[in-house]
């Protein structure tokens, strides 16, 4: 079952270009009335059917034209529908006789092209007077003899707050859509995973030792507020730029891992552990500064306390021209620069290293701001971004706008080749190359997480990162990358611990989702 046939062949034949229903309805005056609605129709509701009725009741034939994704601007993350699946919706209505995606940001040329008898609008757009768009709707109707018709008040309601308030759950019908578009299939997933092993990938970074020191409640002191808590064990996982580097070599990859480390225990931990996960490992001892940990103290199943053991001091020149010289000297076919912000990155040492990877090698960064303020603008005219949106609005100085056109931005400010925008629960966003002008394929592509159950958010962003740079340098497919790096997000989300995720899961998570699309 593919995405144009969601809802039946009958219908996905309804959605034409405005130049195909001229050519269909003929040229005015006509036999049959000819009445036409625009908007958005994100998720089609009540009072859409009420208007639409009301429309069609007007007339013989009714066409409804709808505002291409990229051009829909309100609200954030909207439209929550992709255009090609709101066309279908509407499409598989029987009163609507034809459906056209806008390629423009009005219906001011549809109308000229198509020229129906009756434009109609709902009632909001009349009332208090005439908007300024609307009156220029409403001129190049009268222009060739049609009439502007409003349809009554009586009922409304908002798509966007039928989103905010209970979204439906509808990602996989969305991927059938995005990956019909661009013509993928689920075999081409299969056959971009087997196309990982082997590459050579080089991760420079901070290495964090995430601990968890699990202890039980025993009460509290009568005279302070101070909790007493029983210690029980403690479990270590190298976090940071290692377990980015440990995804990487789990999927197949042959990896190098560049980063500093104090001379203590715990650097001996991250040693002896990414050995046995096959990692090559190039580390500098610093004996001035700690192996970055960061520790939570959980009680039962919550984090009560968090314990940083860290020097966020930018390395030493000798540090950094040993890493520089690691970089430059590895050879590579992906790079991948994973900034944490405790040492390696900082104002002094970021340039050189960009300068230090080798020619031709496939560029990728990621830039955390957390307890520490990274900025992904450091790293310009890379081949691949993944900020999530925290990320995004510090680099752009922006806490106000929509985050799509927020994101539209930041990837023209960082001259980069794609950038998968990372929205936590509500998925990501791809960012590439914007198309010819009236070309209503979208420069962006929305994937909603894949998600079935979170068990442990933390670290999904770095399998994302792991697994979307590999695709992406396997591939040369932005999409396939989003969509690997998305299915490889959820599992880990399922699995407690930040620890990498295999490529046996993530196959498994294909098979899932392709059960879940009816896909023969």
């Amino acid at each position: 079952m593919t995405a144009s046939n969601l809802f039946g062949k009958v219908y996905a034949e309804k959605v034409k270009s405005a130049a195909e229903i001229r050519a269909l309805i003929g040229d005015r005056p006509r036999d049959r009335r000819v009445v036409m609605c625009h908007g958005t129709f994100d998720i089609v509701h009540p009072g859409h059917i009420r208007h639409l009725l009301y429309a069609r009741e007007r007339g013989d034939l009714l066409v409804v034209g709808i505002t291409a994704d990229h051009h829909i601007q309100k609200a954030n993350i909207r439209p929550y529908v992709p255009h090609d699946l709101r066309a279908l919706n509407l499409a598989a209505l029987q009163m609507v006789d034809f459906v056209t995606v806008d390629p423009n940001a009005d219906p001011l040329e549809n109308i000229r092209i198509i020229q129906p008898d009756y434009f109609v609008k709902g009632y909001e757009y009349a009332k208090g007077g005439v908007h300024p768009k609307t009156a220029a709707e409403m001129e190049a109707v009268e222009s060739y003899g049609g009439e502007m018709v409003f349809t009554p008040g009586d009922v409304v309601y908002s798509s966007s707050r039928i989103i905010d308030s209970m979204p439906p759950n509808i990602s996989n019908e969305k991927l059938m859509v995005v990956m019909e578009n661009e013509g993928i299939t689920f075999e081409d997933l299969d056959r971009s995973l087997d196309a990982l092993s082997g590459l050579k990938v080089h991760v420079v970074g901070d290495v964090i030792v995430d601990t968890q020191t699990r202890t039980t409640l025993i009460g509290a002191n009568g005279k302070t507020p101070t909790f007493s808590v029983r210690y029980e064990d403690e479990v270590h996982y190298v976090g940071g730029a290692g377990v980015v580097a440990k995804h990487l070599q789990t999927a197949g990859a042959e990896v190098t891992l560049s980063t500093v480390l104090g001379d203590d225990a715990l650097a001996e931990l991250v040693r002896n552990d990414l050995a046995s996960a096959g990692v090559r490992l190039k580390a500098v001892t610093d004996p001035t500064r700690p192996t970055t940990q960061k520790n939570a103290v959980v009680v039962g199943d919550y984090r009560m306390l968090k314990i940083d053991k860290l020097d966020n001091r930018a390395i030493s020149d000798r540090i950094r021209r040993e890493i520089c010289a690691n970089l430059s000297t590895t050879d590579a076919d992906l790079v991948i620069l994973s900034d944490f912000r405790h040492g390696v990155f900082s104002a002094p040492t970021t340039d050189a290293i960009i300068a230090s990877i080798p020619p031709g090698a496939l560029k990728v960064a990621d830039s955390q701001v957390s307890s520490r303020w990274g900025n992904i603008l450091d790293f310009k005219d890379f081949d691949l971004i993944t900020p999530n949106e925290r990320e995004a609005r510090f680099a752009m100085g922006d806490q106000d706008t929509v985050i799509r056109p927020l994101g539209s931005r930041l990837y023209e400010a960082a001259r980069c080749r794609h950038l998968l925008l990372k929205l936590g629960e509500r998925g990501v966003i791809v960012f590439r190359p914007a198309n010819p002008p009236g070309d209503i394929g979208s420069s962006f592509v929305v994937l909603d997480s894949f998600t079935d159950r979170v068990v442990d958010a933390v670290g999904s962003g770095d399998a994302l990162l792991a697994y979307s740079a590999l695709a992406l340098r396997a591939t040369g497919n932005c999409v396939i990358a989003g969509i690997l790096g998305s299915f490889a997000a959820a599992v880990e989300c399922e699995l407690d611990g930040n620890i990498p995720v295999s490529l046996e899961q993530l196959r498994a998570k294909c098979a899932q989702i392709k059960d879940r699309c009816f896909v023969g």
